[in-house]
């Protein structure tokens, strides 16, 4: 068993935001999340990490609600990544990544397993050589890489990424999904690109209006038809034995 979102339902704001949703990743795999700005990702997000609470259904950690765990508890087994880290400090590569360590840490001093957990999530993140490096001499993709092996550093079973190649070239947008899909948890990524969906996630669950209106393998889930349903434009899709490519129509746009 996983962490899993059972029926949640959740209202902010006086705006429902998601209703009936239900996520139960296999452990392991990559579960992408996707559908069009607003349609309850970032949202569905909060609720795995425990963040906020839905107003029905329950999120599940190994079969435990969520709400009724420690925040310490959950941040031991629950790693989150947003879409944006900015900080003025000069603080190294090491120290971001050491902030991982604070779900574990004792009440006086380090914890003994904590240079391990730092060292082997550099190795992971293939920062090692940069761990010395300066936060603002980064690059996006390298920031995005170090915010994940923050994550790692966590030691999590669970790993929860907010759209995280949003505004990453795409050498880097595939060097952060082939690192997300090579990591030994299970993971849930809100992502906008669907091929990118396609070529690095088991599974796809596509929120529309806080709904759920699609979930399974990439080839069961990406249609011409339900991309027309939930974008509004117009595609061909394609499939070979590297799963199903989409290929958007220029000018295509659905009429409203």
């Amino acid at each position: 068993m996983s962490l899993r979102a059972v029926e949640v339902s959740w209202t902010r704001s006086g705006r429902r935001v998601l209703h009936g949703v239900t996520v139960d990743p296999v452990p392991g795999s990559t579960v992408g999340l996707l559908g069009p700005n607003g349609s309850g990702k970032s949202s569905l997000l909060r609720l795995l990490a425990g963040i906020d609470r839905p107003d029905s259904g329950c999120v599940q950690l190994d079969g435990q609600e969520l709400h009724t765990m420690s925040r310490r508890a959950v941040a031991r087994r629950v790693a989150v990544v947003g879409q944006h880290a900015e900080t003025d400090l000069d603080i190294t590569v090491r120290d971001v990544v050491r902030l991982g360590r604070i779900p574990h840490a004792p009440v006086f001093g380090a914890g003994r397993d904590d240079a391990a957990a730092v060292a082997a999530a550099l190795t992971a993140t293939g920062l090692g050589e940069m761990s010395g490096r300066l936060w603002h001499t980064l690059s996006g993709g390298e920031r995005q890489r170090v915010q994940i092996a923050r994550a790692l550093a966590q030691e999590p079973t669970e790993l929860l990424l907010d759209e995280p190649t949003n505004h990453l070239d795409i050498a880097h947008q595939l060097e952060i999904l082939a690192l997300i899909r090579r990591l030994a948890v299970t993971s849930v990524v809100a992502l906008h690109d669907l091929n990118l969906a396609a070529m690095f996630c088991d599974h796809l669950v596509v929120l529309s209006a806080g709904s759920v209106v699609a979930a399974g393998s990439p080839d069961e889930v990406l249609t011409e038809d339900l991309v027309a349903e939930v974008y509004g434009v117009r595609c061909r899709i394609t499939v070979d034995a590297a799963g199903p490519f989409v290929r958007f129509e220029p000018g295509a746009d659905l009429p409203g």
